[in-house]
């Protein structure tokens, strides 16, 4: 009997794979997608460099950025990828939020909001705009899955919805977000020097929008300590590691609830005297708890809320030299049209010689262009 080819033995061994593969619905496929968005300079990307295990130096996130790990569950077993998606810019990009969410990788994306504890006055206006603008292109995408493949967006929701408890007391009122969530708050280490009228308040409010959302809260430093928990934590979103069920509510040290975990009876009231709550003319829990933060914390102008949009200006990425440069032709570019001072008469008076028809225009320049002429045939030995 004559011996497999090459081709017959691979052809074998796929099949092999298809059908161990297909034996029951819940294996899950070796490939997902962590998303990290958050406020500007919060460390998102050393968490990320953190995780996969990366000595270097962090850089500063351009627009949208994208790097992948690999790592094996067991011995002689296939690695399992994990792609990592970063948006620079806190809220100034929120259109490249489409490019990594795809019908794709929906199945297997998970968010992680880094927001910045040093910072309470920006913490929630970045929180809002974030969360809302990712969660309404997620929508969309499910409502498009949805038209071709409504198994997997139940699938989606069911395992949303496996985080809480059946029994959970809570399980009516809360309203995950439609992929898994973790909020982190960075720089505790600044943190902790709050007041501590101002750390029960962040602390809270954190811990009701995080359950609300059925959602996962950490907050972490440069402690080794802090770093390795939420090492765990994202790699439990990229590989499937065991989750943790480690807790810690209190507002003295550094969160770390679980999704899931958390009640609104443990989160109590907003830190609000009660005969002012009806003053606040809320319509829902969430605008309650923002009302009452904002009144702590009162967000910037708009004005200075806006991000720059032209990066070149951002002083994230200032170069002196090219940036005098940029002056230098700003400069130059405002002087070609008259100031408001000017009278418009005696400008087009001055003017009118240089415009005034072809001829003028072209004495105008007959000296430049010949001179440009004279430098590139000298250039290549061609002028005598």
């Amino acid at each position: 009997m004559p011996s497999e080819t090459l081709w017959e033995i691979a052809k074998a061994e796929v099949e092999k794979r298809g059908i161990n593969g297909n034996e029951g619905d819940g294996v899950e496929i070796g490939e997902k997608s962590v998303f990290f968005i958050g406020s500007k300079n919060a460390g998102k990307t050393s968490i990320i460099l953190r995780c996969l295990d990366r000595d270097e130096p962090p850089k500063p996130t351009l627009a949208l950025e994208y790097t992948y790990g690999r790592r094996a569950k067991g011995h002689n077993t296939p690695k399992d990828i994990a792609h990592f998606w970063e948006l620079g810019g806190g809220t100034s990009l929120l259109d490249l939020i489409s490019i990594p969410i795809t019908s794709d990788t929906l199945r297997m994306f998970s968010l992680v909001l880094v927001l910045d504890l040093s910072k309470p006055n920006d913490l929630w206006p970045t929180m809002e705009n974030l969360l809302q603008a990712t969660k309404s292109h997620v929508d969309k995408v499910i409502m498009k899955l949805g038209k071709t493949n409504s198994k997997a967006v139940s699938e989606m929701r069911q395992k949303i919805w496996n985080n809480m408890q059946k029994d959970h007391p809570d399980r009516e009122i809360i309203d995950p977000f439609p992929v898994p969530l973790v909020i982190i708050g960075s720089k505790y280490d600044i943190f902790q020097d709050f007041e501590s009228e101002k750390r029960k308040v962040i602390c809270k409010t954190l811990r009701f929008v995080a359950h609300y959302y059925g959602a996962s809260l950490m907050f972490t430093s440069k402690s080794e300590a802090l770093l390795l928990k939420i090492r765990g934590v994202i790699n439990q979103l990229a590989f499937g590691i065991d989750k943790s069920k480690s807790i810690c509510v209190d507002q003295n040290k550094p969160l770390f609830i679980t999704a899931g975990l958390d009640s609104f009876s443990q989160i109590g009231s907003p830190p609000v005297p009660e005969n002012d709550i009806g003053k606040l003319d809320a319509h829902s829990p969430m605008e309650l708890w923002k009302k009452v933060y904002e009144k702590l914390f009162p967000p910037k102008s708009i004005n200075m809320l806006k991000d720059i949009k032209d990066p070149a200006r951002d002083p994230q990425y200032a170069e002196s030299e090219v940036d005098e440069m940029r002056i230098q032709k700003d400069q130059a570019h405002l002087r070609r049209y008259p100031t408001k001072k000017q009278d418009k008469t005696s400008c087009v008076g001055d003017n009118q010689d240089y415009f005034r028809g072809g001829i003028a225009f072209k004495k105008a320049f007959q000296p430049v262009v010949y001179l440009l002429t004279k430098f590139i045939l000298s250039k290549y030995d061609c002028y005598d």
